[in-house]
């Protein structure tokens, strides 16, 4: 294991931490307290339970294929748009009415989860496309493949 190995790592782990174990944890440990906050946004129980295990079913299973390069880019797409989701879902700023009140403000505590949500989701992006064109190019063409995330760099030899 070289250093370039265990700097992949760490980033990548980085980027997950909050979903692989904690936001799966606390899901797990207060099943009945996550059904409950989904259930401010759909209409019936059964619903908000399978939101919540599905949710917990990408919290745990995409960040595994970002952490092992097994289909990274398609998971950390799937992870943008979760990041998103949960954003829009769940971390509606412009619902209290309070954002511009001097003070505490409901408005702007959600408007922070929001901005790390949304944020989230661009570092998972850098993963699905890179930071280039090829990297967009290479997942479109190829959506199920790895970045291979852990392999050195070929280098052009010189004449």
């Amino acid at each position: 294991m070289n250093l370039a190995f265990i700097i992949t790592l760490a980033v990548r782990y980085l980027l997950v931490i909050l979903f692989l174990p904690f936001s799966a944890l606390d899901k797990i440990l207060n099943f009945r307290g996550a059904v409950a906050q989904a259930q401010e946004r759909v209409p019936t129980q059964s619903l908000a339970r399978l939101l919540i295990l599905v949710g917990l079913g990408v919290e745990i299973l995409m960040p595994l294929a970002i952490l092992t390069g097994i289909a990274d880019r398609l998971a950390a797409l799937i992870m943008a748009l979760y990041c998103l989701a949960t954003a829009l879902l769940w971390k509606q700023f412009w619902t209290p009415g309070d954002f511009w009140r001097a003070g505490a403000s409901r408005g702007r505590d959600l408007f922070w989860d929001f901005l790390k949500n949304v944020s989230l989701a661009g570092g998972f992006l850098l993963i699905t496309f890179g930071g280039n064109l090829g990297g967009a190019q290479a997942f479109i063409a190829h959506p199920l493949a790895s970045s291979h995330p852990y392999a050195l760099p070929r280098h052009a030899s010189t004449p």
